[in-house]
């Protein structure tokens, strides 16, 4: 039987969000270790929620099993960079132009809302804060962009994208992006995103490099 919490919550689900917030927002480090003892332990469950939570994870792909010994939070290369970085701007272009092509008051208020979570955040030095906005701002994008296909398409890859690209720590020149592309959504500015976008992929790929190579130096 699963195990619910006091919340009502299924605990594999609870698990699962918290190891998924904790590997993309950088509290697990890549190749660190995921023991069920120990993260059963920490989060007060059985081990049960922790190995459903750790399954899902692989599925996700950003968690890599070991068969008879520990699974561990996935090493990235400049392969999977490069090649995620390639989807990601074709895919984020064409959700934007969508998003612009397609907004309404009520997702251009969400989409701004976003934004400004995300700069008074990074103004304020909230590191954390920062990224889980600027994650925001490309979900309620994709949402704005009302195309189902895309929605599963993304879906497939999301933890990994936000584990790849939401660990930036440029946060006010991230948020000053957004800005400019925000501004380009409520124009209805197809031309401008087509350009936007790709640089803004571009930024996102350079910066995810630097954090591999020094993760690599400190392997």
């Amino acid at each position: 039987m699963a195990e619910v919490g006091a919340a009502g919550e299924l605990e594999s689900v609870r698990v699962t969000r918290i190891l998924r917030d904790d590997i993309v927002l950088g509290r697990r480090a890549s190749g660190s270790r995921l023991v069920e003892r120990d993260i059963a332990a920490e989060l007060n469950v059985s081990r049960l929620p922790v190995r459903e939570a750790i399954r899902t994870l692989v599925a996700e792909g950003v968690v890599v099993a070991r068969p008879r010994t520990w699974a561990i939070v996935r090493e990235f290369s400049r392969q999977d960079l490069q090649d995620y970085g390639e989807v990601r701007e074709a895919m984020e272009t064409m959700i934007f132009v969508f998003a612009a092509e397609r907004r309404t008051p009520e997702g251009l208020a969400r989409l701004r809302a976003a934004y400004e979570q995300e700069l008074a955040a990074a103004e304020a030095g909230d590191v954390e804060g920062a990224r889980i906005a600027a994650s925001l701002f490309h979900e309620v994008a994709a949402h704005l962009a009302a195309n189902d296909m895309i929605g599963e398409f993304i879906s497939v890859f999301a933890t990994r994208l936000r584990w790849l690209f939401g660990q930036h720590d440029d946060l006010v020149e991230t948020a000053e992006e957004h800005r400019v592309i925000l501004e380009a959504v409520e124009a209805q500015d197809a031309d401008a995103l087509r350009e936007l976008i790709p640089q803004h992929t571009a930024n996102a790929v350079a910066s995810a490099a630097k954090r591999l190579d020094v993760e690599s130096e400190t392997a």
